[in-house]
């Protein structure tokens, strides 16, 4: 009834089988593997309690087809037998997996770190182990060898005495993982110190001298897992990265892919597929390559000094000199041949733009010179050309777009001076030069570089979008029918044959059609969307429109009435500071082609890897990319020379068994609600923020007990330590709508709308749109400051503690829709901001630093008087134990009342004292609930550092001593219990007036029976994710009309629980 990831959501080592199981969290998934096919998920089952799986081990001789394999899963202090078998009727065939060995799980005294089949026996004297590995076919010639927390290796006979026989030295850290190969004799270990040894043991129960072989250095953090692939070691570590080494200890092959820490490592030895599993919860398939020398870039030799380069499909490559003349590298041929003289063109300061032909294999080019001529003809057919004159001055911007609904047009777009932009319709007949006709007039708008850099249009038809180098996205409008004047004089009816002796004088100008063609102007501007940089590219993919630019972005927008929307924002992967263009694929991957540094990369966002990294110095030179099912050709210019790096495609090297969440720690979570799909069980939707700067909304299915993640924001700068949901719309059958505001350090706030629906085409039968609306930053002013690196920044890196939705703020004095933001701040202070949803701005408008301390925790709640007034109150909590109350009624209004005379920013309110402070514990607050009774009455229950559980009864009254009646609050009753848990309590609800459940750094999630004389304890269950953050609980009813609750928790993991009523276990 619930779904389950274990500690660090990393998996447990692995043996392989034709069926692959995998240990994650408390449970142990199967996959079927085929030969040279895809892998399947077959099973999952909870086999461990409190622990999560740290191995699997198979008996030995099993695995035969249609046999059943008996498969040992062992972490922590726990140890269960699993039967591995093939499914039979309506399975098809998949494995199943069953407890056997005499029941479930068994505790054992220890921590296990390894376990094998074999009979008892004991050994000692090399101290605390970290890790282990046993050989041998019988009793008398098993051995043991094990990983010392002091660096050494030991290596024991089982049938002698219990001192180690040998020990091998060399580390200078903790030995984390250990592979033996029996065959040849070899021992691989790995180490703390991010080194490999590979040693040459012999029989590992021999007493022969053992030699280190190799010392590898390549990992940047610890190396935990280790295996050999014949003499060769392949290590995985935690700086995610899984290396193959060589002979001479160099790295001959380097997979990345996971967004975490990587924890377990599995070789198969028939096939050479490899799998790993890491501390994001993910697990992946990498399939073997074929041993091939690493392409690189050769230099073609161009002659002259090239301006351009451009790729007219995967074997040719154009170069347009400095003096204006084109040649093509035939890579056939395996030279250089003159296509155009520079007398033939339209002379030097040239730009070069080709595209397919649409519907053949011959390439067309568009080549404009710095007098503001232009020549367009196909690469087959050069001497038929079209020669126009579209400008009194240089031709700054030239490039082609696609026409949707016309595949035998292809568009260009000629940016000139003073910002205008050219729209020529192009069409190609065999034998005759192309005929061009101007179709539209548009000015872009002012700045210094006034010129577009890229266009498309849209598929709503009508409308053109373009970036230019200013930064910028303009949407113009765009008719498929030109005027008459302009049809009737157009070139697509004069177009003639041009040789290199054709003269000037057979030149057709677009000058003529100033005054006949009136000058668009843009409908929607977003200035400076990308930065200074410019924008590099613009395209449709389904409803959306994406751009891309070098501030290392890109952007999905919609089209809203005439006006472009911004949605969101992401950040493909870090360094990646120069995008240039997306490509999505058949399969559903979105490739991003870029710069990273000084090389050019091929990002895919599916695997989260680089396909292809080339270094060329940059990516300020001329350069062209092309990828076709044969090969991938990447040419640019450099020293003063074409270089052309080719390399042949190859099938993907990576499948996603399981995905990956987060890269560390999960720091707070939020339920957005259920989603109920065709044919499906409701689908609950979580929003997960994290320690790597990054939140992710995710499914959590139970049928599938997987999280498949569906969005990931990547606007913050620094981690994301608190989550709230602004008041949920309720839900139709179509999906959800919510306002989600994630904040953390850096003083960072930002704010999405998140729609969820259903759609049975996707893997988590649920899609995802987020809008961006608003951010905030205490230091926006100090970004904005030049020179401030001769300044001393005098303000501390405030971190957001906690936030909560103010409820109930509704108000007719504004005319737009605004919600009220409360925040809990490491600098002591409590804040309060106002989301604006017409203007999405999103405003400081009172503080208060009353607590003189960092803040934890902050609630918001309602109080509704007998007359329907509203009184809107706060509580917060801090590091001091201290629990404060505060009325921020009038500061609301006073907010509302300035926000209609503010013109800018507002200055900051006084947020006033507290109304009534309670010391309820003796260390920092870390859970907080409020609970609203009847009349007036609420249960506040909190949770501390030092294991205690407070509960108060709140009732909130008027004075009637006043003129103006105010809020009176006093605390009825109180009850306390102390060492509730044995560490902090990180999470606490209360689920009735009666029942109050509370979650804790020691693994209990604990449920209590309150009244007044005391808490008492009602039933304890175990979690596995350890150095728990935060929880969150919603209600349900079963269809047989029992009451039940569901609670997931968050910290080196996530997991979903079901909590029955008192009397019923809890289940997973």
């Amino acid at each position: 009834m619930g779904t389950g990831m274990g500690s660090g959501m990393g998996m447990g080592p692995w043996r392989w089988l034709t069926r692959c199981p995998a240990g994650t969290g408390p449970e142990v998934a199967a996959f079927l593997l085929t030969g040279g096919g895809v892998a399947t998920a077959a099973g999952r089952r909870s086999v461990l309690r409190e622990a999560s799986v740290l191995g699997l081990r198979a008996e030995p001789g099993g695995g035969g087809e249609g046999s059943v394999v008996r498969v040992a899963a062992f972490g922590g202090r726990w140890l269960a037998v699993l039967a591995v078998r093939r499914g039979s009727g309506g399975t098809g065939g998949s494995p199943l997996l069953a407890v056997c060995g005499g029941g479930g799980a068994r505790q054992l005294g220890e921590r296990v770190w390894e376990a094998r089949w074999l009979r008892g026996g004991r050994w000692g004297g090399a101290g605390a182990l970290r890790c282990a590995v046993l050989a041998g076919t019988g009793w008398g010639r098993l051995a043991l060898a094990a990983g010392t927390a002091m660096g050494d290796v030991v290596l024991w006979r089982a049938a002698e005495a219990e001192e180690p026989r040998r020990r091998l030295r060399g580390h200078r850290g903790a030995v984390l993982a250990l592979s033996y190969a029996a065959p040849r004799g070899l021992l691989a270990s790995a180490s703390e110190d991010r080194s490999v040894r590979l040693w040459a043991v012999g029989e590992l129960g021999g007493s022969g001298e053992a030699v280190c072989l190799l010392l590898c250095y390549g990992h940047g953090a610890r190396v935990a897992a280790v295996a050999l692939r014949g003499p060769s070691p392949v290590s995985a570590g935690e700086d995610g990265a899984c290396l193959e080494w060589g002979g001479g200890g160099d790295v001959r092959r380097a997979r990345r892919g996971h967004r975490g820490a990587l924890r377990a490592l599995a070789l198969r030895p028939a096939g050479g597929c490899l799998a790993t599993g890491g501390s994001d919860g993910g697990a992946r398939l990498w399939k073997p390559r074929r041993d091939a020398p690493s392409p690189v870039a050769v230099a073609l030799g161009a002659p002259g000094r090239p301006r351009a380069v451009r790729l007219a499909g995967p074997h040719r490559v154009l170069a347009l000199g400095e003096a204006g003349g084109l040649e093509v590298y035939e890579e056939a041929a395996g030279r250089w041949v003159p296509l155009l003289g520079p007398a033939a063109t339209p002379g030097p300061r040239g730009v070069l733009a080709v595209t397919p032909l649409p519907g053949g294999t011959d390439t067309l080019c568009a080549l404009a010179g710095g007098h503001g001529h232009l020549l367009v003809f196909t690469l087959d057919q050069p001497k038929h050309a079209a020669r126009l004159r579209l400008f009194e001055g240089a031709v700054m911007g030239l490039s082609w777009a696609p026409r949707p609904g016309l595949p035998l047009v292809t568009a260009l777009l000629a940016s000139g001076p003073h910002g205008e932009m050219l729209w020529l319709d192009v069409t190609c007949c065999p034998g005759r030069a192309p005929s061009v006709r101007l179709m539209g007039r548009y000015r872009l708008p002012p700045c210094r570089q006034r010129w577009h850099t890229c266009a498309a249009f849209l598929p709503q038809g009508g409308l053109l979008v373009c970036g230019d180098r200013r930064g910028s996205l303009l949407l113009f409008h765009c008719s498929s029918s030109p005027g008459t004047d302009t049809e009737n004089s157009s070139t697509a009816d004069r177009g003639s044959p041009v040789g290199e002796d054709s003269e000037s004088e057979s030149e057709l100008s677009c000058l003529s059609h100033d005054g006949t063609l009136p000058v668009e102007e843009p409908l929607s501007v977003l200035f400076g969307l990308h930065g200074k940089a410019g924008v590099t590219s613009v395209s449709c993919h389904k409803d959306y429109i994406y751009s891309t630019g070098r501030d290392g972005c890109y952007r999905q927008l919609r089209l809203q009435g005439r006006q472009l929307e911004v949605l969101w924002k992401h950040r493909p992967c870090k360094g990646l500071q120069w995008i240039e263009e997306l490509r999505f694929t058949p399969g559903g991957d979105l490739l991003v082609l870029g710069f990273h540094a000084d090389n050019f990369v091929v990002w895919s966002t599916r695997t989260g890897e680089n396909l292809h990294c080339i270094p060329c110095g940059g990516g300020h030179r001329s350069w062209s990319y092309c990828s076709s099912p044969l090969a991938e050709t990447f040419t640019y210019i450099k020293s003063g020379d074409v270089m052309l790096y080719s390399s042949e495609a190859e099938p993907c090297e990576q499948q996603v068994l399981l995905e990956s969440l987060h890269g560390r720690e999960i720091a707070c979570v939020r339920r957005l609600g259920a989603v109920q799909a065709p044919s499906h069980h409701p689908i609950n939707v979580f929003v997960t923020g994290s320690e790597d700067t990054t939140a992710c909304v995710l499914t959590l299915s139970e049928q599938s007990r997987a999280a498949v993640p569906l969005a990931r924001l990547s606007d913050h700068i620094s981690s994301v330590r608190a989550l709230a949901l602004a008041s949920l719309v309720q839900p139709d059958t179509a999906g959800l709508s919510a306002l989600l505001f994630s904040a953390g350090g850096r003083a960072q706030i930002e704010c999405y709308r998140l729609l969820c629906s259903a759609d049975t085409a996707s893997e988590s039968a649920v899609s995802c749109q987020v809008i961006h609306m608003a951010s905030h930053r205490l230091v926006e002013h100090w970004d904005r400051m030049k020179n401030r690196h001769k300044l001393v920044k005098m303000d501390p890196e405030t971190r957001y503690m906690s936030l909560s939705v103010v409820p109930g703020t509704t108000t007719e004095k504004l005319l737009a829709p605004c919600k009220f933001l409360a925040a809990a701040c490491s600098d002591g202070s409590v804040r309060l901001f106002v989301l604006l949803e017409a203007t999405q701005r999103l405003l400081l408008v009172a503080e208060s630093f009353h607590h003189q301390r960092c803040v934890l925790k902050v609630e918001a709640f309602l109080h509704t008087q007998a007359g329907g007034e509203r009184r809107h109150l706060l509580c917060s909590a801090a590091t001091d134990g201290s629990v404060a109350f505060w009325d921020i009624t009038a500061p609301i209004r006073d907010a509302v009342d300035a926000l209609q005379h503010a013109e800018g920013e507002m200055q900051p309110l006084a947020l006033g004292t507290p109304l009534l402070t309670v010391m309820a514990h003796s260390c920092g607050v870390n859970s907080l609930h409020i609970r609203e009774l009847s009349e007036g009455r609420f249960l506040v229950a909190s949770g501390s550092d030092d294991g205690s559980i407070h509960v108060c009864l709140l009732e909130v009254a008027l004075s009637r001593d006043e003129a103006v009646p105010e809020p009176c609050l006093r605390i009825l009753e109180r009850v306390s219990r102390p060492c509730a848990h044995a560490a902090h309590v990180t999470g606490i609800r209360v689920l009735q007036p009666d029942l109050l459940l509370s979650a804790s750094v020691d693994q209990r999630l604990s449920l209590w029976r309150l009244h007044w004389g005391g808490l008492e304890a009602l039933s304890t269950s175990f979690f596995h994710v350890p150095d728990l953050a935060e929880l969150d609980c919603w209600e349900e009813a079963e269809a047989g009309g029992e009451q039940c609750w569901y609670c997931v928790l968050c910290g080196h993991g996530l997991e979903l629980l079901r909590c029955a009523a008192p009397g019923q276990p809890m289940e997973r």
